[in-house]
């Protein structure tokens, strides 16, 4: 894998914190509170990115950074809305620095893939940028690995490389584990998933009665409402019931023991919802485990889709 520090020379954390919630969900305190307890618990890698919370998360975690800015790994994002052009590009990377009153990030991810420009347009620019020292390592989210492998080829003209992918991943969205992931290993790309609780799903809450995006947000509802989902994430719970461990603990280190070894983002309303994933650091979790866990999901079938060769 792309070897990624921090400026400091440290290696990246098993996890990494997401900075959606800031500005959102999470308010200015909430949002202190939960990157020092990240922070503090061992976490160097900050996620955040131009579209999120109209601003605010940017503007929130860049103060919050500073003191620690040499042993601390940033990551914003752009071209979520508006493309992926030259002109946009770095029209919302500006943006994003003057937002966290940093000159540079050490890594800029394109947001999502867009049909609409160049791969040499979007790639060239982001070149230049890592030649110019403002971006230190180039990433792609939510990209699929034909669009990865495509991108790729292109960067590889200009000089450079994709180094990370930021796909969704949890033990109820496995599709990551099919392409992406052996793609990853053969070029050297590191994994940061996303969502590795299903949204919230596999914390057990929702069979509770409690809310969350699943209640509030039909994007959510509509990704992780499937019969057999709900099945897995009450079997999660049991199993946590009967090991005297949180799922939501579970979750996050099942999708980091991947063989991969993904770095999974973990994010959170308040310091008491986010304290679970945290947990998660310092679980081990063992080849029996994963494997019984793994076994409460569907498991993907191979991209050739001939089990007879397994």
């Amino acid at each position: 894998m792309t070897d990624l520090t921090t400026r400091s020379g440290a290696p990246l954390s098993k996890l990494t914190f997401g900075a959606m919630q800031f500005g959102g969900k999470a308010d200015q305190a909430e949002s202190e509170a939960m990157f020092h307890a990240a922070y503090d618990g061992g976490i160097n890698h900050f996620d955040t990115a131009y579209i999120y919370t109209e601003g605010a998360s940017e503007t929130i975690l860049g103060p919050l950074i500073k003191p620690a800015r040499e042993d601390i790994y940033l990551a914003t994002k752009a071209g979520y809305s508006h493309g992926a052009s030259r002109a946009k590009i770095l029209e919302h990377f500006d943006i994003s620095r003057q937002r966290m009153n940093e000159d540079a990030v050490d890594l800029l991810y394109m947001h999502r893939f867009d049909d609409d420009t160049p791969l040499e347009e979007t790639f060239s620019t982001l070149a230049e940028l890592q030649s110019q020292g403002l971006i230190r390592h180039i990433g792609v989210s939510n990209y699929a690995a034909w669009q990865v492998m495509k991108a790729q080829a292109v960067a590889q003209t200009l000089g450079t490389k994709i180094d990370v992918i930021q796909p969704m991943y949890s033990l109820v969205k496995r599709q990551s584990e099919v392409e992406l992931f052996p793609m990853a290993a053969d070029q050297n790309i590191t994994a940061v998933p996303y969502s590795p609780l299903g949204g919230g799903l596999l914390t057990g809450k929702y069979a509770k009665g409690e809310t969350g995006r699943l209640t509030e947000d039909a994007r959510y509802k509509s990704r992780y409402d499937q019969a057999w989902m709900h099945e897995t994430a009450q079997k999660l719970s049991e199993l946590g019931a009967e090991l005297g461990t949180n799922p939501a603990t579970l979750a996050v280190a099942w999708a980091a023991a991947h063989k991969v070894r993904p770095r999974p983002i973990v994010s959170a309303r308040s310091t008491a919802q986010l304290r679970p994933s945290l947990d998660a650091l310092s679980f081990e979790m063992g080849s029996e485990l994963y494997d019984r866990i793994a076994a409460l999901s569907i498991t993907p079938p191979p991209a050739t889709d001939r089990l007879e060769e397994l």
